[in-house]
């Protein structure tokens, strides 16, 4: 992935307040048509998480709208087998599980047409996200894993990753390594009680923890930003502010730039489905943006100055 070392990339959902994909409710064509004009003033990589409805608006808007964006689509890989490691609750019935193999076998078929359907705005897929890591609730084995690797690079010519958090990448997902054109890895200094001044060093230290493991594979981050609120669960209430924000993507952008490793800014736009009810709940708060679309500081701390907001219709 050397060709797009440089190039700046975020990870972009553009659900916005009443929308939720669990629901089906999706974003118009012209609210994605209006965050991509933003997005496009500065970055020109975006990194998709599923190929529902609002994947294909995406693809659609960048094609007709002549946008210089180029997306990283993504399978939306439900559980396939039961985790007791979920702190939440990850037990399933043997109906669940299986029709949640035909759901995946279809995501993954969906993000095929779709690279297939749009070549030359696809520049790699993601045959799923966070799915094998110890905590979460869609656990995928590795074997189905590497099936899904192997199917997908038989039918499209992009190329294939895995995007997770860097620990399994060092044990239980080095025989899916080889099926892979490069490695994806996400690295969170907040989730893991990181004070703002230890956040780089630790992303550093994530980054190389596999890549010593795997010195010949590229490897990218998909996933690295900083919450702007918090209620304490999870991250530390006094951690998470728009300063710190600010500081560390400036910081990860300063440091993937001057050692050439592609890095997704996680995420454009605050989410308000995401998480629980509490509006302090970190999982709604780590845009670049709000969910209105104004920007944070750590916007013109990236880019130089403020960007207004992008006309919908223009």
């Amino acid at each position: 992935m050397s060709d797009f070392s440089a190039q700046n990339a975020v990870c972009y959902s553009g659900y916005r307040l009443g929308q939720d994909p669990r629901q089906g409710i999706f974003p118009s064509y012209e609210q994605v048509k209006q965050d991509l004009k933003i997005l496009a003033q500065h970055w020109s990589l975006l990194r998709l998480y599923d190929c529902s409805h609002h994947a294909q608006l995406v693809l659609n808007v960048i094609r007709n709208e002549n946008l210089p964006l180029k997306v990283m689509l993504g399978a939306d890989l439900g559980a396939e087998v039961s985790n007791p490691n979920c702190p939440w609750g990850a037990h399933y019935s043997d109906k669940v599980l299986t029709a949640n193999r035909l759901r995946n076998q279809q995501q993954i078929r969906q993000m095929i047409d779709y690279a297939n359907a749009f070549p030359e705005w696809v520049f790699a897929v993601s045959i799923g996200n966070e799915a094998s890591v110890d905590w979460n609730d869609h656990m995928v084995p590795v074997e189905s894993l590497i099936e899904y690797a192997q199917q997908v690079r038989k039918a499209i010519e992009h190329p294939v990753t895995f995007c997770e958090n860097y620990v399994p990448w060092t044990d239980k997902l080095i025989p899916l390594v080889p099926h892979l054109d490069f490695i994806s890895i996400h690295t969170y200094p907040a989730w893991e009680y990181k004070d703002i001044s230890e956040a780089i060093a630790f992303t550093e230290q994530n980054y190389r923890q596999v890549a010593d493991v795997f010195p010949d594979k590229p490897i990218v981050i998909t996933e690295a930003g900083w919450a702007t609120k918090s209620n304490g669960q999870g991250i530390d209430k006094q951690q998470g502010n728009c300063v710190n924000q600010a500081q560390y993507c400036h910081d990860l952008v300063t440091w993937s730039r001057k050692n050439e490793v592609l890095s997704f800014v996680f995420e454009a736009f605050d989410e308000p489905w995401k998480g629980s009810d509490d509006p302090f709940e970190p999982e709604k708060h780590w845009g670049l943006f709000y969910e209105d679309r104004t920007p944070k500081p750590v916007v013109e701390t990236l880019l130089g100055a403020p960007r207004a907001i992008a006309s919908g219709g223009s």
